[in-house]
Parts: structure tokens; sequence; C-alpha cells
């Protein structure tokens, strides 16, 4: 205390250390398999690495790369939309490469928000969407995902989607394929929201970073929607698709009026970062379709592995549609739902680490019985997770 006053801004006194950084230090402790945290367990293409290797040498990207990104790479990313998406976008005025979809988030919120503006977001949310809407100092406003188990899902409820805007609101951020329910927003509730957005004037900033992880229905980028390009802020990055969730390359593509909005922000936070990197990403954008095939089809077989032993463990499970992340009730387990709790006593009752949605909501109660497990693990990995799992409702311990 200096002053009479908390060191911390007050902005984020509700935000403590991340969820993921104690349940990964929990796994280290008690060396448990770590479920929690999403990063694979295996790295990307070997001809990926091999082009940052070849940046490096040749000294493409060692000293600060241009603000808004290498142009190799931001003609990558508007080649990439056009061909999966048939979207067009000008690679030196209406693309801006982030250190990962991260700071992509933060500064296009710090960009486009005031103090007193409204945010409506999907419920669950990753936990840095509230951190961020809040350095913004505006307001959230959760709109949830509502577990169906008669079909393993989470659904949106449109109607309270279009209840929650308020002559206050200015911004809705989606995430779709969502984390951590594993949703995939379908081609009508897309359409929903767009024509809600340009009704209300409303800006979008989607958060599409597993859009390759797809395992049923199909990925559409809302910016496709009528209306919805000028409005729309669009996010990727190179981790979740390619394995390379350390390099920390995102983007997003927008207008250009949206671009310089948030290259006004983006600019104070890193300014610039992995040079070397950002050319080997854009080689990476260029791979076959016969990577993201065999990657979704990898992915799928270690979902349905994953999701049928957790079953089998006891847990009443949410199949997700998209991303590398599983969803399940805990309470055929532990007639109290207190996934928090669980999930602190799990390493030392079986060696395994999963993450409680609780922290991913605002509405806390909604989430306790719920916790996420993610199968971007090796086959091995995940099969003495499940061995381990299923001691639970033999009551044996590891």
């Amino acid at each position: 205390m200096t002053q009479g006053r908390p060191l911390l801004n007050r902005r984020l006194a509700e935000f403590g250390t991340t969820i993921f950084a104690e349940m990964s230090a929990l796994a280290v402790r008690t060396g448990a398999i770590n479920l929690g945290q999403g990063f694979p367990d295996t790295d990307g293409p070997e001809e990926v690495r091999e082009a940052a290797v070849r940046a490096l040498r040749a000294g493409h990207g060692n000293q600060y790369p241009p603000g808004p990104g290498v142009p190799e790479l931001r003609t990558a990313i508007t080649a990439h939309q056009q061909r999966r998406y048939g979207l067009a976008y000008d690679p030196d005025t209406e693309v801006l490469v982030t250190a990962g979809a991260t700071e992509a988030i933060a500064a296009s919120l710090l960009a486009l928000l005031e103090p007193g503006d409204e945010v409506v977001a999907l419920e669950p949310y990753y936990d840095s969407y509230a951190a961020c809407i809040a350095m913004a100092g505006a307001t959230r406003v959760p709109v949830t995902l509502r577990p169906e188990p008669s079909t393993g899902t989470y659904r949106l409820d449109l109607d309270e989607l279009r209840a929650a805007v308020t002559p206050r609101t200015r911004l809705l951020l989606l995430n779709t394929p969502h984390n951590p329910t594993g949703t995939v927003l379908t081609r009508e509730e897309l359409g929903a929201i767009a024509e809600l957005a340009c009704a209300r004037d409303l800006l979008v900033v989607t958060d599409e970073v597993y859009e390759h992880l797809v395992f049923e229905g199909e990925h559409l980028p809302l910016a496709g929607f009528p209306g919805m390009r000028e409005r729309t802020v669009t996010i990727s990055s190179a981790g979740k698709t390619y394995s390379f969730t350390g390099w920390k390359v995102g983007w997003i593509t927008a207008s250009a009026e949206l671009v310089t909005a948030v290259r006004s922000a983006k600019q104070y936070l890193t300014y610039v970062s992995g040079g070397p990197l950002q050319y080997a990403v854009a080689e990476a954008l260029r791979l076959p379709d016969s990577f993201f095939e065999g990657l979704r089809t990898d992915l799928r077989a270690k979902r349905d592995l994953l999701c049928d032993g957790l079953a089998e463990a006891g847990f009443a499970v949410y199949r997700p549609a998209g991303t590398y992340f599983v969803t399940t009730d805990i309470r055929p387990l532990d007639s109290g739902g207190d996934g928090i709790a669980f999930c602190r006593a799990l390493p030392e009752r079986c060696g395994v680490v999963g993450v409680p949605n609780a922290v991913f909501y605002d509405h806390r109660e909604q989430g306790a019985p719920f916790v996420r497990f993610t199968f971007c693990k090796r086959t091995e990995v995940l099969e003495e997770a499940v061995t381990r799992l299923k001691g639970l409702r033999q009551g044996s311990a590891r």
C-alpha cells in the first residue's frame, strides 16, 4: 500500500492469478497429466519449423519487423481468407499482425471501447475477455450458453442475446468455435447475430482461433454475412492450428478504418514481435488442404477417445463440435457439484488435471458443476489419463 491505495489498478482487482497458471503448477507439483491448459505436447509441421530456421539464418525479421506485420505474412493471411471463405482483404490496409490472438483481443477492445460502454459476450468465456473489457473501462454483459443434457451440447438463446443489447451496447464479443464449450455457431445463429448487429449499429469482435478445428458443422466467419464486413474485427492465430502456441503470432482482418483504430492501441502494447516466426507462419498458411483435413481427423479421434473414457469414468460429457476441449458435468461423481474443489483435488485423487468452468462465468453458479479437459495431447497420454480417471468411479486412487 502507498498513499492509502492498493497497488493494483482497481479495474483489475477482481482478477488474480489465472486458473491456467494455478492448475499447471499443480500438475508439475503432483506429477499429474495436464489436461487443463490447452497446449499440444508435440510440435507442429517440420516444414514450418524449418521455415523459421531459414528466416533466422537469412536475417529475415531479426530486427524490428514492420508495425502491421511482415508483408509476406499479411499477403498469406489475405490469401487464406479469400481461399477458405471468399473474403477479400487488402494486405496493406486491412490486416494487422499481433502477438497472438490474446493481444489482438486486448488491442481491439482497448481501441474500440470507452468507459461506460457495454460489451455483450457469450458466457462461459476465455478469461482474458473479462480482463480486457475491464481494462478498457467498459462493462461486460454475459449471455449464457445453456447446456442441453439430452443432446450433450450447448446452445445460444437468441432471444436472450437480443434482450441483452441496450442503448449503451457498443460491441458484441463472439467466440466460435467456442472455448470452453466446443459449440460451433450455426449459419442460422450467425445470421440472426448479423441482423442484430446491423439493426442496432453494433461493432463485433470475433475470436476464431479454432476455425480449423471443427468436427461437426462448419466454420463460417461472421464477416461474410450481409452488412458485417465493415463492422467486424476477425481474429485468428497460428498457435491452435499449427501447434506452435509459444510463437504467439496472431492477426486481425477488418476494414481499413477498424484496422487503423486497433493498430493505434496495438502499437503501444508490443509494437512488433516474432519477426522470423512471421515468415514461417506465412508458409504455414499455404499448407495444402490435406494438412487441415489430417489435423481434424487426428483431433476427432482424440476427442472421441477422451469423451468415451470420461463417460466410462462416470462424467456426463458434452461432446464438442469444435476446439480441442471437452466440457463435463461432475455431478454423477460428486453430488456437491463444486468444480473448483473437484479440480484442486483431482491430481491427488487420480493424477489428472482439469480446469473448472466456473472461472469462465460471471454467474459462477451456472458453471459450478462443469470441468473442462483438453485432448490436444499424444494418444498414449490420453489413454493413460483415461485409465487414471476411470479409477474415480471404481473408488481407487493413483
